[in-house]
C-alpha cells in the first residue's frame, strides 16, 4: 500500500479491498459515511492508472453508491479529488444530505448542504468511533 492510503488510517480504516482500488473510511467526517477511495498503485497522475484500474472503478463505485445509499440515504454524492497533501489517485467521497445523520452515538450534520461540502466542520473520529463505522459500514457492503 503507499503512503497515501497509510495516512488514512490503513489498515485500520479498510472497508473494501479491490485489486486496484481500496476503500477507506475517511478519519475525518464532514459528513457521516464519508470514505476515501484510493488506487494501491504508486502513481501520482490519474491519468498513469493502468487501464484495469480504470475499468474496476466502475464496480468498486457501483460498491461504495450501494452501501452509502443504505447507509446514510444520501441526496447526492461527491467525489473530490484534491490530492495536494496526499499525492498518490485518491478521492474523498462525500455522501451529501440535509439534515443529520447518525450511527451509534455519533450524529453529523452537513454544514455545507446544499452547497460545497464543509470539509472544516469535519468531526475526528477516535479509535473506538473508528472500528465502530468501519464495522457499520462493513455490514452495509455487499
Amino acid at each position: 500500500m503507499n503512503a497515501t492510503i497509510h495516512r488514512f488510517g490503513y489498515p485500520a480504516t479498510l472497508i473494501a479491498e479491490h485489486d486496484h482500488w481500496v476503500v477507506l473510511l475517511r478519519p475525518d467526517q464532514p459528513t457521516l459515511g464519508s470514505l476515501v477511495l484510493a488506487a494501491k498503485s504508486d502513481v501520482t497522475a490519474f491519468s498513469a492508472l493502468p487501464p484495469a484500474a480504470f475499468a474496476e472503478l466502475a464496480s468498486v463505485i457501483a460498491e461504495i453508491e450501494a452501501a452509502l445509499g443504505h447507509a446514510v440515504d444520501y441526496a447526492r454524492i461527491n467525489y473530490l479529488m484534491l490530492m495536494m497533501v496526499d499525492p498518490h489517485v485518491h478521492f474523498h467521497v462525500l455522501p451529501r444530505y440535509d439534515g443529520t445523520r447518525t450511527a451509534g452515538d455519533l450524529v453529523i450534520a452537513d454544514a455545507g448542504w446544499p452547497k460545497a461540502p464543509a470539509l472544516g466542520d469535519a468531526v475526528t473520529l477516535d479509535p473506538a468511533q473508528t472500528t465502530a463505522l468501519v464495522a457499520w459500514l462493513k455490514s452495509c457492503w455487499r
